[in-house]
C-alpha cells in the first residue's frame, strides 16, 4: 500500500499534462508563428478593414469535416484527390479527381485551364496521417484558388462511415 496521501498522488500527472500543454503550446507557436506574425503585421500595416481571418484563409487551407462535405456534394465543391494513381484506381471517393502531390507540377497547368479559382475545392487523401492533401491544397491557394478545404479524415473517415467508393477493384 502506497503511503502517499490522495493529493498527491494526482500532483504528478497534473504537472505532467500542464508541462505537455506548455510544450505543444510553445511548438505551435514555433511552427505557425512566423506565419500568424506576418499576415498580424501586413494587416496592421495596410490598415485595411478585411479581417485577419480571411487573409489567413488565403493562405491557409480550411479543414472540413465529414458533415460539412456531405453537405457540399455532390454539385458544390470538386473532390481532389492527392494520393497517387494506383491508390486512386483501388478505390476513391466519388466523383473525385486524381492529383497526386508528387505530379502537381506537370498537372496544375491542365487543372487551371479546366476548373475556374472560384471553385470550391476539397483535397484528400489517406487520413489524419497523410500530409500530401495539405500540402497540395497549399500549392492550390498559392495558384489562385482562393476556396481550398482539407478532409483531414480522408478515404479512412468515408469508409469507416460506410460511404461508397468510386473504382473500387475487387
Amino acid at each position: 500500500m502506497s503511503d502517499e496521501s490522495p493529493k498527491l498522488s494526482l500532483v504528478r500527472p497534473l504537472v505532467d499534462a500542464a508541462l505537455m500543454v506548455v510544450v505543444g503550446s510553445l511548438i505551435g507557436l514555433a511552427v505557425n508563428g512566423r506565419l500568424l506574425w506576418e499576415v498580424l503585421e501586413r494587416h496592421a500595416l495596410s490598415r485595411n478593414d478585411e479581417p485577419v481571418a480571411e487573409e489567413l484563409a488565403t493562405r491557409l487551407p480550411l479543414p472540413i469535416g465529414l458533415e460539412e462535405l456531405r453537405g457540399l456534394l455532390p454539385a458544390n465543391a470538386l473532390l481532389i484527390d492527392a494520393r497517387h494513381r494506383e491508390s486512386y484506381r483501388r478505390g476513391h471517393l466519388p466523383g473525385a479527381r486524381n492529383l497526386p502531390w508528387g505530379d502537381a507540377g506537370k498537372l496544375l497547368p491542365a487543372l487551371r485551364d479546366e476548373i475556374p479559382p472560384q471553385t470550391t475545392l476539397v483535397v484528400y487523401c489517406s487520413g489524419y496521417g497523410c500530409e500530401d492533401s495539405f500540402l497540395l491544397a497549399q500549392r492550390l491557394l498559392q495558384d489562385g484558388y482562393r476556396d481550398v478545404r482539407v478532409f483531414e479524415g480522408g478515404l479512412p473517415a468515408w469508409q469507416a462511415a460506410g460511404l461508397p467508393l468510386e473504382g473500387v477493384r475487387p
